[in-house]
């Protein structure tokens, strides 16, 4: 009875939000039908607008379990929306750089950063660069300064902490190591359009990334 009595409460306001997301600005709902990472007005409502999660300054969704710090360091591709998973830690103090199509998981941590040894109150900044058509598995963590090649999977639960830069391949494990190579000649690289970088527009974000420079 209560679940009918929800429904019912809700259509009233359905036909507004259909009539609000016909407007240019949230064009990305509308137009990225197509992609992964699909996103309500709702999931927009709640980071951009309510700020539930801390996640408001991104510039790609976010779920609200997820935490994204020094979001301005952070280059996310076409389609690629590290966080939008539930509970993925991503740091960006050293600079992260993600490339189009690439997919990222629950729970998944990125940092780009660690502590000295030899006194914690410093940070060792490492740039974290991972390519396109990649696949994070869930609970996977990519430690800093390490390069992920194209077309790279990373087996769920693998520890990250060597680099993979010829890409094409499987990797799993802790530490991580190459499980398989992939056949190149079987990887598509396939490309959407409309182009978007999270909820901007291919023009937009290029204007964007011009005021913060460090977006690289």
């Amino acid at each position: 009875m209560l679940n009918k009595l929800f429904f019912f409460l809700r259509r009233p306001l359905q036909i507004p939000i259909v009539v609000i997301t016909r407007l240019p600005f949230f064009a990305f709902i509308r137009k990225t039908s197509s992609y992964q990472n699909r996103v309500s007005f709702g999931f927009w409502f709640r980071q951009k607008v309510l700020g539930i999660g801390g996640n408001r300054g991104a510039y790609w969704p976010v779920h609200p379990s997820s935490q994204v710090y020094d979001w301005e360091n952070i280059y996310a591709g076409i389609d690629t929306c590290p966080g939008i998973m539930k509970g993925c830690y991503i740091q960006g103090k050293g600079g992260i750089h993600i490339g189009d199509y690439t997919q990222i998981a629950p729970n998944v941590v990125i940092v780009s950063a660690n502590h000295d040894v030899y006194d914690s109150r410093n940070h060792i900044l490492e740039k974290v660069i991972i390519g396109k058509y990649c696949w994070i598995g869930a609970g996977a963590k990519i430690m800093p300064g390490v390069i992920l090649g194209d077309f790279t999977i990373v087996g769920a639960g693998a520890v990250v902490t060597q680099s993979f830069p010829d890409g094409y391949c499987i990797i799993g494990g802790v530490p991580a190591k190459q499980i398989k190579g992939l056949d190149k000649e079987k990887c598509i690289r396939y490309e959407l359009k409309p182009t978007f970088y999270g909820y901007l527009k291919e023009e937009k974000f290029e204007k964007f990334r011009k005021k913060h420079p460090s977006i690289q």
